[in-house]
C-alpha cells in the first residue's frame, strides 16, 4: 500500500510540481486520506492521496478483491483568490473515502455529493467526475493491479446536478462547453438549462 502511494505521489509531483500545503484526514474505519494543494499561477489544484491505496470494490460482491479493481485519486482545479476554497479539503477527503466507507466505485460520469457547500459560500455541493488522462496521466501498476486514474472533479450547482440526473453527464458537459462555462470559477452560477 505504501509503495503504491509513493508512486502516486511521485506522479502528482511530476505533473503538478511541489505542493505548497497538505492536510491529512482520517475517518473511523478508513485509511488516512491526504489532500495536497498545488498553486499554478491563478489556479489552485487540490489532489487526494490515499484513495488509491485499496482497489474500489463492487458493492454487490461478497468479498472485496484486495488486488484487482479500479483505483483512483481525485483532482479539483479552481481559480485562486476568489473564494476560501481551502475549506474544500475535508469535503474532498470525504469523497475520497467514499469507496471505503460506502462501497462506491467512483468512475467518470458519476455524481458525488457531500450534502453541504464544497467551501464557504460555494454554489456547489456536488461534483461531476470527468475522464482521467488529461492533467495527470494514469499510473500503470504491476499486473494484476489496475492503473491508478486521476479523476478531475467538475463542481455542479444544484440545478446542474438535477439536470445531469435526467439528461446524463455527456449532455451537461456539452452544455457547459457550448456556453463557454468557466468550470474553475469558484463562484460561477448555473449554466442555462432550458
Amino acid at each position: 500500500m505504501g509503495e503504491i502511494l509513493a508512486l502516486v505521489e511521485a506522479r502528482l509531483l511530476t505533473a503538478l510540481g511541489e505542493p505548497d500545503a497538505r492536510a491529512a484526514v482520517t475517518f473511523l474505519g478508513t485509511d488516512r486520506i491526504e489532500v495536497l494543494r498545488f498553486v499554478d499561477g491563478d489556479v489552485v489544484r487540490y489532489a487526494t492521496l490515499g484513495m488509491s491505496a485499496q482497489p474500489m470494490a463492487d458493492p454487490t460482491a461478497v468479498l472485496a478483491d484486495p488486488v484487482k479493481g479500479p483505483r483512483a485519486e481525485l483532482v479539483l482545479s479552481v481559480r485562486a483568490g476568489l473564494s476560501d476554497t481551502d475549506k474544500v479539503l475535508r469535503p474532498l477527503a470525504v469523497l475520497a473515502a467514499s469507496p471505503q466507507v460506502e462501497g462506491l466505485v467512483v468512475a467518470p460520469g458519476a455524481s458525488l455529493d457531500v450534502g453541504e457547500p464544497l467551501w464557504p459560500g460555494a454554489p456547489f455541493s456536488s461534483v461531476l467526475v470527468a475522464e482521467s488522462g488529461g492533467l495527470v496521466e494514469d499510473l500503470e501498476l504491476d499486473a494484476p493491479m489496475d492503473p491508478v486514474m486521476f479523476l478531475p472533479l467538475l463542481p455542479m450547482t444544484h440545478n446542474e446536478a438535477a439536470w445531469k440526473r435526467v439528461r446524463g453527464a455527456q449532455e451537461l458537459q456539452e452544455r457547459w462547453l457550448s456556453h463557454g462555462t468557466d468550470l474553475r470559477d469558484p463562484l460561477r452560477g448555473s449554466v442555462p438549462l432550458d
